[in-house]
């Protein structure tokens, strides 16, 4: 063989062997992130080719399918009360993807999860259409309903959870979308995607404002800096007087911090928290001081950037900070940022005695078959406070519901022990903005046990300034949401 045919030999010979490398790296080292590439239209293809798997409360499906009758996609996701329930499931499009439950719980639900190996492979011998799983929620229809129903047409959002395992059961973001609307690939679902973008929105409907919106928590902070408090001992009785100032100056600086209610100079820490006394919390923040008030804000879960629910909820915060901006914090102002769920969660762990239980809202997870591929167990996150300071928050918050004086007295339920924190709290430039309105509680039955705790904000950006008050506009929707509770276990 001559030179050139020899060196035209060697060159397509490479050709040939690059070819090769390159299709054995695509078949084999890239075929399964090419598999389940969303990118990849054989992927939705194949997820809308069987009716997809149900998300599940209370025993009934809250989710199904309908067959479409052209495309390439022969079925398309549907929602029973959809805008109700969007924050819990989330949405599955043809077009724009999935998020939430339906995203986190995609291979379940398609029935292409690696725990579904072999009953697929016994299927495909029998000849058996493929089918999907189930998710089963802890949910509870009847207080995600009232929570929803409370909001109505307000901006806002509440968490439910049950203080004995950390279950959620209600999860409910106002406004909120549907996502069936977008659940196809027609210029309709494009309208209707367009729609509740937040370009397209300022009111953000598919903003989950339970688990992703951070909000000054006000108020309802200050049974964790009671809880600081009393856990370093710098107070020790509940009706002992605080010997705070009214006003309190703020350390190092020269402002005067007031009072909304109340007589609050040496108030005891039973009646600064049932009148909501700024003065006396922002001195217990101080004195207990930042790296204290960090730890135990750390407890009851804040400054955690990896809580799974399994949605990734966003981090509350309790901030490292200067003396008078702690102080601040202390009473839920400053640069402090709680989740609707986060406070849920403290008022859970004073219900059950201290200790915080991580909330999860997937019980288990079903083949089709009805066989049980996983479960979800209870985990303890903290001991956020100690028992005997649990108890003691316990009468504080009761005293906030029961006394003529306290400002949680329209969550109380006939014949059920309430516990409650109020708050409003300010935000926008020099408190600018129209407060939000918070309610935190629990609901505890005669043999002490508590099966309900709620968080509560209302964003009533249509209310008169006055008339905002966590109280009055939180506080109704908390009672509803746990008396729902109460009477769906009976």
């Amino acid at each position: 063989m001559n030179k050139p045919l020899r060196r035209i030999a060697i060159f397509c010979g490479l050709l040939i062997l690059t070819l090769l490398i390159r299709d054995n790296w695509l078949q084999y080292v890239k075929a399964d992130a090419l598999a389940s590439d969303d990118e990849n239209r054989r992927v939705n293809i194949a997820r809308y080719a069987t009716p997809r798997g149900d998300i599940i409360v209370d025993g009934k499906a809250i989710t199904g399918s309908v067959e479409n009758t052209s495309g390439d996609y022969k079925y398309k996701r549907t929602w029973t009360n959809g805008p109700m329930w969007a924050p819990v499931t989330g949405y599955s499009s043809q077009a724009f993807g999935a998020n939430q439950l339906e995203k986190l719980e995609d291979g379940i639900l398609t029935g292409n999860d690696d725990r579904l190996f072999f009953r697929n492979t016994l299927d495909m011998i029998t000849g058996k259409a493929k089918e999907g799983g189930s998710v089963v929620t802890t949910l509870n229809a009847a207080a995600q309903k009232a929570a929803y129903q409370g909001l109505g047409n307000k901006k806002g959002a509440v968490a439910a959870i049950d203080p004995a395992t950390g279950k959620i059961l209600a999860l409910v973001s106002t406004p909120s979308y549907d996502p069936s609307k977008f659940a196809g690939t027609s210029d309709e679902d494009a309208k209707a995607w367009n729609a509740v973008q937040k370009k397209n929105n300022p009111d953000d409907p598919m903003l989950n404002r339970a688990l992703r919106e951070v909000y000054p928590p006000g108020s309802t902070f200050k049974v964790v800096t009671a809880a600081a408090a009393l856990e370093n001992k710098i107070v020790s009785g509940i009706d002992d007087a605080t010997k705070t100032q009214d006003p309190y100056q703020l350390p190092k600086t020269t402002t005067d911090l007031t009072n909304e209610h109340g007589d609050c100079e040496n108030a005891t820490l039973r009646y600064a928290l049932m009148v909501s006394c700024n003065t006396v919390f922002a001195k217990m923040a101080d004195t207990v001081g930042n790296e204290k008030m960090i730890e135990q804000a750390n407890k009851f879960g804040f400054n955690n950037k990896e809580l799974d629910t399994p949605v990734r909820a966003s981090e509350s915060v309790y901030p490292e900070d200067n003396e008078p901006q702690n102080a601040m914090a202390g009473i839920g102002q400053a640069s402090n940022r709680a989740t609707p769920l986060q406070m849920a969660m403290v008022a859970s762990a004073i219900a059950n005695d201290g200790k915080l239980m991580k909330p999860y809202m997937v019980d288990q997870l079903k083949a089709a078959s009805l066989d049980t591929i996983a479960t979800t167990e209870p985990e303890e996150l903290s001991q956020a406070v100690s028992s005997e300071t649990a108890q003691k928050l316990q009468q504080m918050m009761e005293t906030v519901v029961n006394d003529p004086q306290g400002t949680g007295g329209k969550a109380k339920i006939s014949g059920i022990t309430v516990g409650g924190k109020t708050g409003t709290a300010q935000h926008g430039l020099n408190n600018s903005e129209k407060p939000y309105a918070w309610f935190i509680s629990y609901a505890k039955l005669a043999d002490g046990s508590s099966p309900v705790a709620v968080a509560v904000v209302v964003e009533d950006g249509a209310a008169n300034r006055g008339d905002i008050s966590g109280g009055g506009l939180a506080g109704p929707i908390a009672r509803d949401v746990m008396k729902a509770v109460i009477d769906s276990n009976k």
